[in-house]
């Protein structure tokens, strides 16, 4: 069974940085592409950032670009999302999610319908 743990979260100030991680256990990630996605309050859940099997290559969503990195270690099976200079519409629930296909190619997917498993997501909030 595979699972995806979040961690990292939590409150600070805008201008703040945070460093979220998900580790895996049931599945080695190093195979497959991997995405942070996030939910706020009586929204819809949003592409933020993802990163081909090989760490080779990241895309991001416009709202975070230049601000926020996504990376991955996968000797640790870990995959991480850097953020910095946090703003107040930043806050939000952070899931990780992993792609169902192997290797599956160059781009990783800003589509949620591609990513198979879900961890129970992550809480951020961000006062201004």
């Amino acid at each position: 069974q595979v699972q995806l743990v979040e961690s990292g979260g939590g409150l600070v100030q805008a201008g703040d940085s945070l460093r979220l991680s998900c580790t895996a256990s049931g599945r080695t990630l190093s195979n497959y592409a991997m995405g942070w996605f996030r939910q706020a309050p009586g929204k819809e859940r949003e592409f933020v950032a993802a990163i081909n099997w090989n760490g080779g290559v990241a895309v991001y969503a416009d709202s975070v670009k230049g601000r926020f990195t996504i990376s991955r270690d996968n000797a640790k099976n870990t995959v991480y999302l850097q953020m910095n200079s946090l703003k107040s519409e930043d806050t939000a629930v952070y899931y990780c999610a992993a792609d169902r296909t192997y290797r599956s190619g160059s781009y990783p997917s800003r589509n949620g319908a591609a990513y198979e498993y879900w961890g129970q997501g992550t809480q951020v909030t961000v006062s201004s």
